[in-house]
């Protein structure tokens, strides 16, 4: 005979069987998810991401960089002359120092000259050689501008740069500058300025002694070597 009270608790047994597996399937899905915490009510350190890269400020080099037009860079060009191999000539109109190569050729350097009333010309050697001069400026100078400091020591801030080649007695020298955007004008008190990189490659070829002929405002290299010739 059919027993409706076996078959009901049969049901029960079976039910609660499923539910407890279906129980045992969400707790093994979820503990591979997340494991569970042996104490909940101990709360983790919060994470702390790492602190951004610190960026390096820009260089006052860099900041300072000056882009020179293709003509006052430094480059080998053609240039006829009797002058002797390893003579520098100062074209003052036209802001250019030639390195005589011979041959035919010189190099040519973008350069600074002297400012209205202050430039000069004749032919003058090179007396004394120095890396990163110290600047003492001289009483015609302190005399005009009263506010210069009687002497500077050699470095970066000096306005004669990384070298400078004097020239025989006189208070003029060739010499570098920290104010690169003044080349190819005519701004100083005479002496003849040249980039920090370019003075540093004459200064290498020159030695004292070397012939140095300044021309005037009013004659071009070419043509006042073609007459001297």
């Amino acid at each position: 005979m059919f027993n409706l009270d076996a078959l009901k608790r049969n049901c029960r047994s079976a039910a609660a069987f499923g539910a407890l597996a279906i129980g045992a399937i969400a707790l093994s899905g979820s503990a591979t998810a997340s494991p569970l915490p042996l104490f909940p009510f101990i709360l983790p350190p919060p994470m702390q991401s790492a602190p951004p890269p610190v960026q390096a400020a820009p260089s006052e080099d860099e900041s300072a960089a000056v882009e020179m037009p293709a003509r006052l860079k430094r480059q080998i060009v053609s240039y006829a002359t009797r002058e002797a191999p390893g003579t520098v000539i100062i074209d003052t109109p036209n802001t250019y120092l030639y390195y005589v190569l011979g041959g035919g050729q010189a190099i040519r350097y973008g350069i600074g000259v002297g400012r209205e009333g202050f430039t000069w010309s004749g032919v003058q050697a090179v007396t004394k050689k120095a890396e990163w001069p110290d600047w003492t400026p001289p009483p015609e100078m302190i005399a005009r501008q009263p506010y210069l400091p009687r002497h500077m020591a050699g470095g970066p801030g000096n306005p004669l740069g990384a070298r400078a080649m004097y020239l025989g007695g006189t208070v003029y020298r060739i010499h570098g500058t920290n104010a690169p955007e003044t080349i190819g004008t005519h701004v100083s008190s005479g002496c003849i300025r040249l980039t920090n990189e370019d003075v540093a490659d004459l200064y290498s070829r020159v030695n004292v002694g070397t012939r140095v002929i300044v021309l005037p405002m009013d004659r071009r290299a070419d043509n006042a070597l073609d007459k001297r010739s």
